[in-house]
């Protein structure tokens, strides 16, 4: 078998064979400011503020939002969901996933440009490098020199805002599963055992490890949805796109130099937009996976068609038959609502008021019934028949409750135990319940049966089981 071994394109010039894998260079993005990257930076404030503000909102008595693993219930405002109410979570992650299909039909990765975690946080940390360590020139020069005072100053004052900013994140993050004032006081009395200090110091870890040195490693090799992203494209989403008609060819020219006479297109291949790329890419290439629909060389490339004094959207959001055809926004905007649109958005609305109107209605009470298997059925003093049952009640409400139990399903069923069971606010409680018949009043076999509890206003279950009478 004959092997062909690979050759990039960059080592096809000088002549030289690489391997499979190579080395991944350092990309150190270029600052830039325009629409876009005003647009990060609100994403980057507006999902920041909720995700640290979050813990500390309190309701009522207790944290606002706060996941209690060891209690398995979930508060969430003025919810108490228990793990039989997964089905809501179930269906929050079918809207979530339908809201990305959604968006990336419309407007290709804009979750992945402008909200999501390792952007957010690699925006974060690049601002932190930018002010301690200077612009993309100056951090090169930097990487460039060899150790001295002045390096090793800026780096470690790098590093340690890093490491701040990255267990305050880690911190946060943990105090959305236990109490983040209880968690504080963990830290305050330096309690080093507990499992969520091992989580802290995890979350920072890779807080730290994502944003502050994968970076754009996570969105190109370990994220699955740059990979798959192609099954939702079609040729009428909206990706960031570079005029190749209007830009080619490129070339360097004076500011007041007519291109038509230098036979040269409007693109003066300054770079600049693969300079500021976070993921290190030359849009002019085309679509490519590893674009994340930031927008950040559209805004570079703006900025140099202000200068040269050239119409912008040399680089814009425009679609491929826009591109194809000439078509302008009228165009555009004329196939948005295409069935494919149609059709996610019609699913995610009816999926999206389902769940609304079912957390609406729901009852804030939750019973588990379970056969007691020690004892199938017996025959009691009085000569009857008994069954006897563990019930779990489970008051999803903040206030303390008084359930009432009824059983319905057999002539002559009656309750033998206590027929009241008082449940304190976001508690469970198991109950041992007794069903007698008279003995031989119903045929050998399972009969199904039904327990009612209820505490006479807005909650009350009907629940299923069987009553075994033996041969």
């Amino acid at each position: 078998m004959k092997v062909i071994p690979i050759v990039p394109v960059d080592a096809a010039a000088d002549g030289q064979i690489q391997g499979l894998y190579t080395s991944e260079s350092k990309v150190y993005p270029r600052w830039v400011r325009g629409i876009f990257a005003r647009w990060r930076w609100a994403f980057v404030w507006l999902t920041q503020i909720i995700f640290y503000g979050l813990p500390w909102l309190q309701w009522g008595e207790r944290q606002a939002v706060l996941f209690d693993l060891g209690a398995r219930r979930f508060y969430i405002f003025g919810y108490v969901l228990y793990p039989q109410d997964f089905i809501y979570l179930t269906g929050l992650l079918v809207i979530a996933a339908l809201s990305l299909f959604l968006f990336t039909a419309v407007a290709g990765r804009l979750w992945c440009g402008f909200s999501c975690p390792q952007t957010v946080y690699t925006e974060i940390f690049l601002w932190i490098e930018h002010k301690v360590e200077g612009d993309r020139g100056a951090r090169m020069k930097l990487d460039r020199s060899g150790l001295d005072l002045e390096k090793f100053v800026k780096k470690a004052f790098k590093h340690l805002l890093w490491g701040m900013f990255a267990m305050w994140t880690g911190f946060t993050f943990v105090g959305y599963f236990t109490p983040i004032t209880e968690l504080g006081m963990e830290f305050l009395q330096t309690r080093m055992g507990s499992w969520e200090i091992f989580w802290v110091f995890f979350y920072a870890f890779a807080t730290y490890g994502n944003a502050g040195f994968m970076r754009e490693q996570v969105c190109k090799y370990m994220c699955p949805y740059a990979r798959f992203q192609s099954a939702m494209f079609d040729r009428d989403t909206l990706i960031v796109s570079y005029d190749t008609d209007r830009g080619e060819p490129r070339g360097s020219r004076a500011r007041k130099a007519d291109p038509k006479a230098l036979n040269l297109g409007s693109c003066i291949d300054c770079t600049l937009c693969v300079q500021v790329c976070p993921t290190g890419i030359d849009i002019r290439q085309g679509l490519q996976y590893e674009c994340i629909g930031c927008g950040a060389c559209i805004d570079a490339c703006d900025g140099v068609m202000d200068k040269m004094n050239y119409p912008r959207g040399l680089i814009r959001f425009s679609t491929q038959n826009a591109m194809a055809t000439g078509g302008g926004r009228d165009a555009i905007v004329a196939r948005i609502l295409r069935p494919r649109v149609l059709v996610y958005a019609s699913i995610l609305l009816v999926l999206t008021c389902a769940v609304m109107v079912s957390l609406a209605m729901r009852t804030p009470l939750k019973v588990d019934v379970v056969r007691d298997r020690a004892a199938l059925s017996r025959i009691v003093a009085g000569g009857m028949l008994e069954n006897v049952y563990r019930l779990q009640v489970m008051n999803a409400s903040e206030q303390p409750q008084r359930y009432r139990l009824d059983a319905s399903g057999l002539p002559g069923l009656s309750i033998a135990s206590e027929r009241v069971v008082e449940v304190g606010p976001a508690e469970s409680r198991w109950v041992a319940v007794r069903l007698q018949i008279p003995y031989g009043s119903a045929a050998s076999g399972s009969h199904p049966i039904h327990f009612e509890i209820d505490n006479g206003a807005d909650a009350r279950v009907r629940e299923k089981s069987v009553f075994l009478v033996p041969r």
